[in-house]
């Protein structure tokens, strides 16, 4: 617990900062996008994670890593952003304050992030029924998915959004019958 309060006061003056200079150069949305494909790269490479979070590796052997695999793609604020973590030290954080940065944007767009949990991949009419329910929970402009499959669910969906949760699972259904049986 500690040390994600450490973490905390760490990651977020730094999404703080990338926010502000991507708000001062009006790139919000354009390092947004890149903040979300370095986040994919991280979460398909355990090796570049572990490459980076080692410290071990120097920190030109870091920059050069980086430089290769975001290419040229990325806002060159992101990229001198990435390269002043290295120097500070903080490279080993790059994941938290991206996701950070994204909550910062979320707050921004006036967008909510609802987590699904489902048996079988959404259709697209489950997708657009998840997101309008969502927004009329919580009044947001927009809604962004992030879905994940759970076999153990047996059937329905788990939307979580914030702090609220909805289970709308067999499995959870099941359970509160249980506890309703149990309790009388």
């Amino acid at each position: 617990m500690k040390q994600n309060a450490v973490s905390a006061e760490i990651v977020e003056p730094y999404a703080e900062a990338l926010m502000a200079v991507a708000q001062s150069q009006s790139l919000t949305e354009a390092i947004g996008q890149d903040v979300q494909s370095v986040l994919e790269t991280l979460g398909s490479s355990t090796e570049l994670r572990d490459f980076l979070v080692n410290p071990f590796v120097k920190g030109e052997a870091k920059k050069a890593v980086l430089q290769q695999v975001i290419g040229a793609e990325v806002q060159d604020s992101f990229r001198k952003f990435l390269m002043l973590l290295v120097d500070r030290r903080r490279i080993f954080l790059l994941e938290a304050i991206c996701k950070q940065y994204q909550a910062l944007l979320r707050k921004l767009n006036n967008a909510v992030l609802a987590e699904v949990t489902s048996t079988v991949a959404l259709s697209e009419s489950q997708h657009q029924a998840i997101v309008q329910k969502v927004q009329q929970m919580t009044q947001a402009a927009q809604v962004e998915l992030e879905t994940r499959l759970d076999p153990d669910l047996i059937g329905g969906v788990i939307i979580k959004v914030g702090s609220q949760v909805l289970d709308a699972s067999i499995r959870g259904q099941l359970r509160r019958i249980s506890n309703s049986l149990t309790s009388a």
